[in-house]
């Protein structure tokens, strides 16, 4: 076959596929959700304006989705992740709500910002 043929590139895919496989069940479920949390919270911080060049990205409908999955997550997962998991990624979110909160031209009510259906409100 040659290094072009649509064998070659099966059989790439599945060893990728394989070692991806090898890889992640070496990642305990914590982590695995903490590292989510923290992607999930950067960008979110991001959307919220809080980059260096941060008009640039701001995106606030972006970011309320962000925030909203996170404080999902955190919420689902707190009892499971442990305290000083859980409590990084609880400061984490309010910091983002209230980031989110900040950088509206029209604030939420109390209550009704982007995640507080599952935190409660943030002020």
């Amino acid at each position: 076959m040659s290094e072009n043929s649509p064998g070659t590139s099966a059989d790439a895919l599945s060893d990728a596929s394989a070692r991806a496989a090898r890889d992640m069940a070496d990642v305990t479920a914590v982590e695995l959700i903490t590292t989510v949390g923290v992607h999930l919270m950067s960008a979110a911080a991001l959307r919220c304006g809080l980059a260096e060049d941060g008009e640039a990205h701001e995106d606030l409908d972006e970011a309320r989705k962000l925030i909203e999955a996170l404080a999902g997550l955190v919420t689902a997962s707190a009892p499971d992740l442990g305290d000083t998991h859980a409590r990084a990624l609880r400061d984490g979110l309010r910091s983002v709500q209230l980031a989110f909160r900040e950088a509206s031209a029209i604030p939420d009510a109390p209550g009704q910002g982007p995640g507080e259906k599952y935190t409660g409100a943030v002020t």
